[in-house]
C-alpha cells in the first residue's frame, strides 16, 4: 500500500485503503481535476470529516496523498531553476466555503508549484473551486495570482499546461532582462542580521556586500534585519525567509548570503524551505580564500580549512545513509556513503594538517636563515583591502602593486627595502585579518601569521578612508594579542587622499599614526623615518655605510610598549 501522509491517526484500514487508490488516479497533464475525482475527494473528505491533499506532477499522476491541509504534503526536493517552475500542482479540499490559505500561497510560492488549488466541501459534495498560481517576478506585483472562486465545473476545461508554459516563458524573459542588464555573475540576495550592534551592523552588511563582489556574485539586494536572538531553525524567522524568497524570486536571485554564521541545522532548513543556495559568512571567506589561494602552501591552508567546516556538516538522509554499527544483530554489509565521506574527510585532514607541520619547519628554517642576514624586519599587518600591498610596493620599489579586492594577497611577500638611518630591511606582508575571522582559517595559517613575531618592527596599515575604521583597527590588534605578537607598531593612515578631513583628524587624535597616499607618494618620506627611528629605538644598529639623519625626531606612532 502506498503511504498515505498526514493526521492519519483514527483510520480504519478501509479508509486508508481508499486513500492509497488515489495514486491510482491520472487527471492529465493539462488538467487541475476531472469531474470524477472531485467528487470522489468531496465524498471521501465528507465522510471522513478532514481535508484531503493531493500533490501532482506535471504528467498529471498523483505522487502524495496526505490527510490535512495542503502544508501536510511532503514536497520533493528538486533542483530548481530561476526560469522555470518545480514542476508539480497541489489539490486540495476544504470542509465549508473558504478560500486559499496564508499557508496555502507561502506553499506554492515557496516550492514554486505549478498551481495550488483547494476545492470546497458541501456535505459530501464540490462546490467552488479556488485556483492561484505564481505571478511574473514584477517587483509592483503580488508574488502570486489568485483566481476568481468559481463552481469546480467551470475549472474542468481550463489548460494548466499553457498557463504554466506562458508563466515560464515570462521567467526566462525577465531572466534574460536581468542578465543582459548586470552582466554575468550569479545572483544573490544579502541578509544583514542586527543582534543589537546599531549602526555596527550597518558597516558589517556593507562589508559583506564587498565580500560578495570579490567572490563573484551579482548583489541583487540586500536587507538589514532585527533579530535579538536568532530562530534556532530558520535563524530570521520563517516569515522573514518567505519574505527574502520572494525578493530573490523578484530580482532572479539563486542565493541567500547570510552575514553570520549559520549552524548545519539552520542550513539545512533554510535549502529545504527555500530551494535556494544558502551560504553563510563563513562560507564566502573560504570561497574568495579558495579563489586567490595560488602557491602550494595557500591552497593547503585553505583547503584544510575548508574540509574543517565541512566535516560537522556532512550528513545524510534516509535509512540508506544509517550506520550499522557493532554487535549481535546490528552487523551489515560496511560502512554507508556518509561514513565513506566522513572516513576520507577525516583522512585527508590529517594528511593536510601534516603537510601544513612540514610547511611550519621550513619557514622556520627560511626565518633562521633571514636571521642570519642581520637584516631587520619589517611587518605589514592590518585589515583586508587597506592597502598593505600597495604600501609595500611603494616602499620596496618592487612586487605586486595590489589589488582592489578583499583577501587578494595569501601568500606572505617579502620584499627588500632601504631605509635612511638604517640601510637595507626586509619588509613581509602577510594575508588581510577581518572581523569574526573564521576560527579554521586562522588555525590553518598560523605558520604563515607567526612570521608576524619576528619583525622588529610592524607596520599596521589602517584604511582611513574606510567607515569604522577604528573598530578595524580593533580587529587586527585583537588578532595580534591572540597571536602573541608583541612588536612595536608603527599606524599607517593609508588611502589619506580618500579620507574625510575630520575623520582623518579623528583618527590622528585618537590613535595617532601618519597619514599616507601610498598611490600617490604622499607621506612615504616621513614613513620611512618614523620606520628607521622606531627600529633604532628597538635596537637595531644601523649599517656602517648607511645615511644617518642629524636631526633624529621622536616618532608619534602607535606602539604596545
Amino acid at each position: 500500500m502506498e503511504k498515505i501522509f498526514g493526521r492519519t491517526n483514527g483510520l480504519k484500514p478501509s479508509e486508508k485503503k481508499r486513500l492509497a487508490n488515489l495514486y491510482n488516479r491520472r487527471v492529465g497533464a493539462n488538467r487541475l481535476l476531472t469531474t470524477e475525482l472531485a467528487r470522489t475527494l468531496a465524498a471521501l473528505s465528507g465522510e471522513l470529516g478532514k481535508p484531503i491533499s493531493l500533490l501532482f506532477d506535471r504528467g498529471g499522476r498523483v505522487v502524495r496523498v496526505a490527510v490535512g491541509d495542503a502544508k501536510e504534503l511532503p514536497v520533493p526536493e528538486s533542483a530548481l531553476v530561476e526560469t522555470r517552475l518545480s514542476g508539480y500542482r497541489v489539490l486540495h479540499t476544504h470542509l465549508g466555503q473558504g478560500g486559499l490559505s496564508r499557508p496555502d500561497l507561502s506553499m506554492l510560492f515557496l516550492h514554486r508549484l505549478d498551481a495550488m488549488g483547494a476545492l470546497e466541501v458541501e456535505q459530501g459534495h464540490p462546490g467552488k473551486l479556488h485556483l492561484a498560481q505564481l505571478s511574473p517576478p514584477k517587483a509592483d506585483e503580488e508574488d502570486w495570482q489568485i483566481f476568481p472562486a468559481r463552481p469546480y465545473y467551470e475549472y474542468l476545461e481550463w489548460d494548466l499546461a499553457v498557463a504554466v508554459a506562458a508563466l515560464e516563458e515570462e521567467l526566462s524573459r525577465q531572466a534574460r532582462g536581468l542578465d543582459l542588464r548586470d552582466g554575468s555573475g550569479e545572483r544573490a540576495v544579502l541578509v544583514g542580521v542586527d543582534q543589537g550592534e546599531g549602526v555596527q551592523a550597518e558597516v558589517d552588511l556593507a562589508e559583506l556586500a564587498e565580500l560578495a563582489r570579490t567572490a563573484g556574485a551579482v548583489v541583487a539586494h540586500q536587507e538589514l534585519v532585527f533579530r535579538p536572538s536568532l530562530d534556532p531553525r530558520y535563524a530570521v524567522g520563517r516569515g522573514k525567509v518567505e519574505e527574502l524568497v520572494s525578493q530573490a524570486y523578484h530580482q532572479n536571485a539563486g542565493t541567500l548570503i547570510f552575514g553570520i554564521d549559520l549552524s548545519a541545522a539552520q542550513a539545512r532548513e533554510l535549502e529545504t524551505i527555500t530551494g535556494l543556495k544558502i551560504l553563510d559568512r563563513t562560507q564566502l571567506i573560504l570561497d574568495i580564500f579558495a579563489q586567490h589561494a595560488r602557491t602550494p602552501e595557500a591552497k593547503v591552508q585553505v583547503e584544510l580549512a575548508q574540509l574543517k567546516y565541512l566535516l560537522p556538516r556532512l550528513v545524510g538522509k534516509g535509512k540508506e545513509l544509517s550506520r550499522l554499527g557493532g554487535g549481535i544483530g546490528t552487523r551489515g554489509p560496511g560502512e554507508t556513503k556518509l561514513e565513506v565521506d566522513r572516513r576520507r574527510l577525516k583522512d585527508r585532514i590529517a594528511e593536510l594538517t601534516r603537510k601544513l607541520r612540514e610547511i611550519a619547519a621550513r619557514r622556520q628554517e627560511t626565518r633562521r636563515q633571514r636571521d642570519k642576514s642581520g637584516l631587520p624586519i619589517v611587518g605589514v599587518v592590518g585589515y583586508t583591502n587597506a592597502g598593505k600591498t600597495t604600501l609595500m610596493h611603494a616602499l620596496a620599489k618592487k612586487g605586486d602593486e595590489g589589488e582592489n579586492k578583499l583577501f587578494a594577497t595569501l601568500r606572505p611577500l617579502t620584499r627588500r627595502g632601504f631605509l635612511p638611518g638604517i640601510g637595507e630591511v626586509l619588509f613581509t606582508d602577510t594575508v588581510g585579518f577581518i572581523r569574526h575571522m573564521p576560527g579554521d582559517l586562522v588555525e590553518a595559517f598560523r605558520s604563515t601569521l607567526e612570521e608576524l613575531r619576528d619583525a622588529d618592527v610592524l607596520l599596521h596599515v589602517l584604511d582611513a578612508s574606510q567607515e569604522g575604521a577604528l573598530e578595524r583597527y580593533e580587529v587586527v590588534e585583537d588578532l595580534l594579542a591572540e597571536l602573541g605578537v608583541e612588536s612595536r607598531r608603527v599606524l599607517v593612515l593609508s588611502k589619506a587622499d580618500a579620507a574625510d578631513g575630520y575623520d582623518l583628524e579623528f583618527l590622528k587624535e585618537r590613535l595617532g599614526g601618519l597619514p599616507v597616499a601610498a598611490v600617490k607618494g604622499l607621506g612615504l618620506h616621513e614613513l620611512k623615518q618614523w620606520v628607521a627611528e622606531a627600529l633604532l629605538a628597538q635596537g637595531v644598529r644601523p649599517a656602517a655605510w648607511a645615511y644617518v639623519s642629524p636631526e633624529p625626531r621622536v616618532a608619534v606612532a602607535a606602539s604596545t610598549d
